[in-house]
């Protein structure tokens, strides 16, 4: 049986998933890798991370879509004005459009300006938006879920609003039910077992395993090897 690799929540910290794929020995001959999202925002460099991610698909990965991933295709291509100052004012969205080389005073709006969308020119960029609007939200195998932040209690996948599988968290962390075992990044494992200190995997009892270990906020990065859940991670560096 060949491994499973899944990793969530890299938020452009590049070097800490080169590292983790290394510790981990990831070979893309011979396993599976599943990436959760948030690839992007608040890190030091989402325009590299996301060159690697596509790569990694290339070679045979699976890349899910975040809820940063999101608010980047409804700032950037949709206009969205609410969401543009949410993602580049308390995201990290600022952080991600410095990598690709904008500087703030073309992106950013104080709450008194009147906003117009920016037109932030970059073929670079525009590859990426059409890498990222495309990602699926979930991946459904015969026991389990891959997802980024989890499912509604009771409600088909099929029939989920795609907002609730990118955003949702306590009623999925306290009420899922279902038979299959999901996988999900986005909510900090610290902050599922309410302990500062313990960025390790979460292991719920009803059938959820959390994986971000909130790496970008000075964590770790977690990879869930399957089937044998073994942990496999790198410290973020101080």
């Amino acid at each position: 049986m060949k491994r499973t690799l899944v990793i969530s929540d890299i938020h452009g910290e590049l070097g800490m998933l080169t590292a983790l794929l290394e510790k981990a020995n990831y070979n893309s001959k011979t396993d599976r890798l599943f990436l959760l999202g948030d690839y992007i925002d608040r890190g030091p460099d989402s325009k590299a991370t996301l060159d690697k991610v596509i790569e990694l698909v290339e070679g045979g990965a699976v890349a899910l879509k975040g809820n940063h991933e999101d608010m980047m295709v409804k700032s950037l291509i949709d206009g969205n004005e609410r969401i543009w100052r949410n993602w580049t004012g308390r995201n990290g969205g600022d952080a991600t459009l410095q990598s690709y080389g904008f500087k703030p005073e073309s992106f950013l709006f104080s709450e008194e300006e009147e906003f117009q969308k920016p037109h932030l020119h970059s073929d670079h960029l525009n590859r990426h938006l059409e890498f990222v609007r495309n990602l699926p939200y979930y991946i459904e195998e015969e026991e389990t879920i891959f997802i980024h932040a989890g499912v509604k209690p009771g409600v088909s996948l099929e029939e989920t609003d795609p907002h609730e599988l990118i955003w949702i968290r306590d009623e999925f962390h306290a009420n899922y039910k279902g038979p299959k075992t999901v996988i999900f990044g986005h909510t900090p494992t610290k902050g599922l077992r309410n302990d500062e200190s313990d960025n390790s995997i979460y292991y719920g009892s009803n059938s959820i395993i959390g994986i971000d270990g909130g790496a970008v906020f000075g964590g770790q990065l977690n990879c869930l090897v399957l089937p044998e859940k073994k942990e496999v991670f790198v410290f973020a560096k101080k």
